[in-house]
């Protein structure tokens, strides 16, 4: 299978399903965002001093996140046409889980007591990268839904919580590095 196809040459690309839309579609912006914030997750993933423990998470993380690109990537059927829409497994109970992790994260660091800057260890800068790229990618995909595109409730909160989730880890490898938080002093 080649890597170019030609077909979207001219400022388009195929949707699943078939159908052919502008590259500057919102449907497109929105997966397009998503998988920015998988690349970026995959730039934390490869930091030398991510805790060993969070690399499962990640890569968790990383294949729920292509299979939300996926699922946006996916319009519905065509009125009058049969076919299938594309869910993933993004739920109320993953939204759940990712708020588990939230709270184990916060229960190991200190207690936050001023706006911090993106920065410390490695991983740390790197989770905060990762955490802003993912704010876009919910932007992106509340923009969407704006234009009466369904979005469920679930990928919108799961968008959310992962913003959270990596900043909390931000937190926790410069605290475990030894490395408290940098205040943002104004």
């Amino acid at each position: 299978m080649k890597l170019y196809t030609r077909t979207g040459d001219t400022g388009d690309t195929g949707l699943f399903g078939g159908t052919r839309v502008k590259k500057s579609h919102a449907r497109v912006c929105a997966y397009g965002a998503v998988d920015e914030a998988n690349a970026a997750l995959g730039l934390v993933r490869a930091a030398a001093d991510l805790p060993v423990e969070l690399h499962e998470h990640l890569e968790r993380l990383m294949s729920d996140l292509f299979s939300a690109g996926a699922e946006l990537a996916t319009p519905p059927p065509r009125q009058g046409k049969r076919g299938a829409r594309l869910t993933t497994q993004i739920d109320e109970g993953r939204v759940a889980e990712l708020e588990g992790l939230i709270d184990q994260a916060t229960a190991a660091t200190p207690p936050l007591t001023s706006f911090v800057l993106p920065t410390g260890t490695d991983a740390a800068a790197r989770l905060h990268v990762a955490r802003t790229v993912v704010r876009r990618a919910e932007r992106e995909v509340v923009r969407l839904a704006a234009q009466r595109v369904r979005v469920r409730a679930e990928l919108l909160a799961y968008l959310n919580r992962l913003s959270d989730l990596l900043f909390a880890w931000a937190r926790l490898c410069n605290a475990r590095a030894g490395r408290g938080d940098v205040a943002w002093k104004a």
